[in-house]
């Protein structure tokens, strides 16, 4: 593992270690504010940010809020968003009471990772660029916290952990609900066998659950955003705002809506991949199935839904059920659990969790990361987890553009003797770049 040169003493060093060792049951409900480590014993962990759209507004908020964290810099194609997101950091600082420093603004990505003094990245860039910047993020000495869903392609993913393990990077995976504590909950019963021997899984990604071929209109490119750039490995395709929404410091307005290269077959995975990664993450969770997956995958029709079938006889299905929620249900031959984001029911009332959630005054997801960072340890979602539910999310995809069963082989990652099927884990890069 390579070392990680962090500029703290090594009492400041004992204190962080102590803290992070005793975890967040450690913590009072309020915070660090009465905790008995001080903020001057927290280790000073140093950010950058790439890709600076609405995601990473959300991001940024919770991350300045944790003490020790440092915001130095921030790369994004479209120059309006590395403004707002300077802007945004001097805001946040003067809400809690944080000394502000210059943020450094870089249209490219690399020549912040340049930086000796970022200790680690935070991207929530489009799904197309995951894994090209988190493996250069890597391969230049950096820790990184990747929204999910890890990568766009299965292929990307493999070729990530590789760049993550070799560097001895921490990579810690957005999919924050496995720091929830009703999902924690829910997975920690079925894995006890509380409801019994898993025999289906229901999981609702949100419909339509696949992605649909690019089909929005061609719109004039607005200043400050370079597309070539945005495009990236893609082929051409031509700008429309949905695909980069436009904002505006003055007056000031946000977003109006999420990117939605999300939707669309050439830039995303639909449903399947923008919620498939949340549920299909505690659903893999609850099976025991992290870093493993499924040995079948049989595509939805009119008459039946995409179904995933697991070597131990238990199958997933994915569609709405009950009320119609996003959400995962667990069935077993002694019971159920069903969970969604605010919501816990179960056939049992021994079944509820008894805890609640801590207020720590900023995500738990977030305090892992940073925690990981200090400590040189695997987060929460480290990147084989994260690998192994955009799996899932990917080859439901596949199966759909088929429309046919597929079998996967989950230790090698592949399709067993399917030519076809094999030839959709990754796409061909446009632009000189490749993995």
């Amino acid at each position: 593992m390579n070392t990680k040169k962090y500029n703290f003493s090594r009492r400041k060093f004992i204190g962080a270690s102590l803290l992070s060792a005793a975890g967040l049951s450690f913590l009072p409900k309020t915070g660090f504010a009465s905790s008995p480590v001080s903020a001057e014993d927290i280790h000073q962990v140093r950010l950058g940010f790439i890709g600076v759209g609405r995601q990473a507004m959300g991001i940024l908020n919770g991350m300045m809020r944790i003490p020790g964290v440092e915001v130095k810099a921030c790369a994004d194609v479209y120059e309006i968003k590395r403004e707002r997101f300077s802007k945004r950091v001097d805001k946040i600082s003067g809400d809690i009471g944080k000394s502000s420093s210059k943020v450094d603004l870089y249209a490219d990505y690399k020549e912040l990772l340049k930086r000796d003094d970022i200790d680690a990245v935070v991207i929530a860039s489009p799904d197309h660029w995951h894994a090209l910047m988190a493996i250069d993020a890597c391969n230049a000495g950096k820790d990184v916290y990747l929204e999910k869903p890890l990568t766009l392609t299965i292929k990307e993913g493999q070729e990530l952990i590789k760049a993550v393990r070799k560097n001895g990077a921490v990579l810690a995976v957005g999919s924050q609900q496995r720091s929830d504590i009703n999902f924690q909950h829910a997975a920690r019963m079925t894995l006890k066998g509380k409801i019994g021997k898993v025999e289906k899984v229901l999981v609702h990604v949100g419909q339509p659950e696949h992605p649909k071929p690019y089909d929005l209109e061609e719109q004039s490119l607005p200043d400050g955003l370079d597309w070539k750039a945005w495009l990236g490995p893609l082929s051409y395709m031509h700008y429309n705002e949905q695909l980069a929404p436009s904002i505006s410091l003055s007056p000031e307005e946000n977003e109006k809506f999420w990117g939605a290269w999300r939707w669309y077959r050439e830039t995303g995975g639909g449903y399947m991949t923008d919620w498939g990664a949340h549920m299909f993450d505690i659903a893999q969770w609850g099976l025991g199935m992290d870093r493993s997956g499924p040995v079948k995958v049989i595509p939805g029709t009119s008459n039946s839904p995409l179904t995933y079938q697991y070597a131990n006889g238990a199958e997933m299905v994915v569609g709405p059920f009950d009320e119609g929620r996003q959400g995962v249900k667990f069935i077993g031959d002694k019971g159920w659990i069903k969970v969604s984001r605010g919501q816990f029911d179960a056939s049992d009332k021994s079944l509820f969790p008894t805890m609640e959630r801590p207020d720590l005054g900023y995500p738990p997801h977030y305090w892992d990361f940073i925690d990981s960072v200090i400590k040189r340890k695997d987060p929460i979602v480290p990147v084989e987890v994260g690998h192994s539910t955009c799996v899932i999310c990917t080859i439901g995809n596949i199966a759909d553009v088929l429309g046919r069963p597929l079998d996967w082989d989950p230790v090698s990652q592949s399709f067993p003797n399917d030519w076809e099927a094999q030839s959709k884990i990754h796409y061909n890069y446009e632009n000189g770049f490749s993995l």
